[in-house]
Order: C-alpha cells, then sequence, then structure tokens
C-alpha cells in the first residue's frame, strides 16, 4: 500500500512539473530585411524549438540557421555564408531570457496578455541584450507566445556590400510566434 501511495505522489508532481513546461518544435520566426530596393530579403523558419516554463516566466527559443527559407536560393546561400551568419560555424541562435511581468498572465484562463521579456540573443556566438513587447494568448489550455521587434546586423558583425547598398535592411523585422503546449 505504501508503495501505491508513493508511485501516486510521485506521478501526480511529475504530471504537475510537467504542465509547467510548455514546449513546441515548431515555432515560427519570420525575417524581413526587404527595403524600398529589394523586397525580397525575407525568410521563414517553421522548425524553431520554444520552451516556457509558465511557474518562473524563463523563455527559450533556438532556431538552426539553416532552416530559414528564402525564395531565391542566392540570397539564401548568402544569408548562411560566412560573411553573414556563417552557418557552418554557427549552426543556430538562440534566446534566453524571462517574462519580466508574469504575474500579468493567468495560464489557467483563457485571455490575451500584454507582457515585456528581457534577455539575450546569441547570433554568431555574439549576445546582445533584447527586451521586447510580447503577447501571450491562452486558449483551451494552449499557450501562444508571439513577440516583433528589429535587431541591428551591425551588432552581430553582419555587413557587406548588399546592406551598404541598400539592399538589405540594416534593422531587419523579426517576427516570432510559438504554439506552446
Amino acid at each position: 500500500m505504501k508503495k501505491i501511495t508513493l508511485l501516486g505522489i510521485f506521478a501526480f508532481a511529475s504530471l504537475s512539473l510537467f504542465a509547467q513546461k510548455k514546449i513546441t518544435t515548431s515555432a515560427s520566426i519570420k525575417f524581413d530585411a526587404s527595403t524600398s530596393v529589394d523586397n525580397l530579403p525575407k525568410a521563414e523558419n517553421k522548425t524553431a524549438i520554444a520552451t516556457l516554463n509558465t511557474q518562473t516566466g524563463a523563455l527559450v527559443f533556438e532556431a538552426t540557421v539553416k532552416n530559414f527559407a528564402f525564395s531565391n536560393p542566392m540570397m539564401q546561400e548568402h544569408f548562411n555564408g560566412s560573411s553573414w551568419l556563417d552557418s557552418d560555424k554557427h549552426p543556430t541562435f538562440n534566446y534566453k531570457g524571462n517574462i519580466t511581468d508574469l504575474s500579468a498572465v493567468n495560464f489557467t484562463k483563457d485571455g490575451v496578455y500584454q507582457v515585456k521579456t528581457e534577455g539575450v540573443l546569441t547570433i554568431k556566438g555574439i549576445d546582445q541584450k533584447l527586451v521586447t513587447p510580447a503577447t501571450i494568448t491562452v486558449k483551451g489550455g494552449a499557450v501562444v507566445a508571439a513577440a516583433d521587434f528589429s535587431i541591428k546586423l551591425s551588432d552581430f558583425s553582419i555587413g557587406g556590400a548588399p546592406i551598404d547598398g541598400g539592399k538589405v535592411a540594416k534593422e531587419p523585422k523579426i517576427n516570432v510566434t510559438a504554439e506552446l503546449k
């Protein structure tokens, strides 16, 4: 009887801990560096991994650089090349941060919650602090986290003639959306 009770307590605790962590392997990250000169520098990665701890507000995203898909194969080649993201040397980039105003979100009640996140974005092995507003939508137990922000390519040692010539935005727009379960 003691073994069954202990097993039941362990199972309940495991489920409780698991419920605190929401996960996805299909978060979407859109990259838009289009300008008035060139509308093609746009890509999307639908295979990013994301986790959210609903108790602590810890948020982690990781994306494989080569999984960004461009409509123009030449653009994809440049994006992965050594003067841009150098995906052979730096195959992933990530964000590790927290929801700073976690008390504004009720993960047990359907609703849309505006929050702020603070963390570190790492691209090409270079860490940059990132503070951005985000939206947390809770519906039927699922959580959707979304954020729109811009980055400065020069902050991550990304440069070159297309950027200097105005074909690629110096501060591309990034959209992140993750449905976490």
